[in-house]
């Protein structure tokens, strides 16, 4: 079984960040940025939550698949920036955009967190007859977890959400989620109530992260881009060895909107041209889970993705995770 994409909505925030506004407080360019990244600028939520981002790129979801949202009956929010430790932004979505006989439930898969989400919604569309739409949602606001003395990791990220409304189908449909979790001291954020500073003075437990700051993210650059470089490729020949279809049957490669170089290394690894790649890293940045659906969002309403094309979604983030999924439009 499959799934049939009914709509989709994006939602940026309208504060732009150029790659000039950072050298006010960081030793940076544009130009370095933009031959290390391909980011030019980004999007910055400044006072809008998470969860209003997340509910307005629903709302537009739900318009554009012409449901009623009374019959969506599960709401999947991925989201690493959630506005609060409970309730979930699924449950705060729900309410806004109507959709009174939802479940609503969170996920956090960081920036793979879309293609989880996503996959997770195939299953329970499979398993439960009485479903009959699926919302999902990615929001995030990135912006408020970084570390503005580091000019290495605070220009490569911004905010926005994307969604997409789901039912069950005969279409083709293939995935693979996976995660290696002996590198999730690589990118990670440090909850508020766990920092180092307000553990007990004994404990039997050792901190795993212990450089980790409170509240900031933090990358090791090199690692990540190292496995970056190899997760993008698998993400896609895993699912597509499932279903035994190769990169010359795929229209569109949506992939995570990280940094262009490993955009370009997975395309070369893959054999397939940049030209079926979607690309929106160079004015959105790295939106965490957001930016895949947004590339698919882009993509749709740009005219590029057509009904009927084969489109694989590709993506990694912290934990470590990675995942494709291979689909019909």
């Amino acid at each position: 079984m499959g799934i049939s994409i009914l709509g989709t909505g994006s939602y940026v925030p309208d504060q732009i960040m150029t790659n000039d506004d950072f050298t006010r407080f960081v030793e940076t360019d544009d130009e370095w940025i933009r031959t290390r990244t391909g980011i030019s600028q980004r999007r910055m939520a400044g006072w809008e939550p998470t969860w209003y981002m997340g509910a307005q790129a629903s709302l537009k979801a739900v318009k554009a698949s012409g449901i009623d949202p009374a019959d969506i009956g599960l709401i999947i929010s991925c989201t690493a920036t959630s506005d609060f430790l409970t309730p979930s932004m699924a449950s705060v979505i729900q309410h806004e955009v109507g959709a009174v006989n939802a479940a609503a439930f969170d996920m956090n898969a960081a920036c793979s967190g879309f293609v989880y989400a996503t996959d997770v919604a195939r299953r329970f569309l499979e398993t439960d007859d009485s479903l009959k739409y699926v919302l999902v949602v990615a929001n995030e606001a990135l912006s408020r977890f970084l570390d503005f003395t580091d000019r290495s990791s605070c220009i490569l990220f911004g905010d926005g959400a994307a969604a997409v409304i789901l039912e069950k189908s005969d279409k083709l449909y293939s995935s693979a989620l996976c995660s290696d979790g002996s590198g999730a001291g690589l990118l990670c954020a440090r909850s508020l109530n766990v920092a180092p500073e307000v553990a007990v003075e004994k404990s039997d437990f050792e901190d795993p992260f212990p450089d980790v700051p409170i509240h900031k993210l933090q990358q090791n650059g090199k690692e990540v881009y190292k496995f970056a470089v190899a997760a993008l490729p698998k993400s896609f020949e895993l699912a597509a060895a499932k279903v035994g279809i190769t990169k010359d049957d795929i229209d569109w490669f949506v992939p995570h909107q990280a940094n262009i170089r490993i955009i370009e290394t997975a395309a070369k690894k893959l054999g397939a041209p940049m030209e079926k790649f979607i690309v929106t890293l160079d004015h959105y940045g790295n939106t965490s889970s957001a930016s895949i659906p947004l590339a698919l969002c882009e993509g749709i309403e740009k005219g590029l993705i057509k009904r009927g094309q084969k489109i694989a979604l590709i993506g990694f983030g912290a934990g470590l995770t990675y995942g494709g999924i291979i689909c019909e439009y």
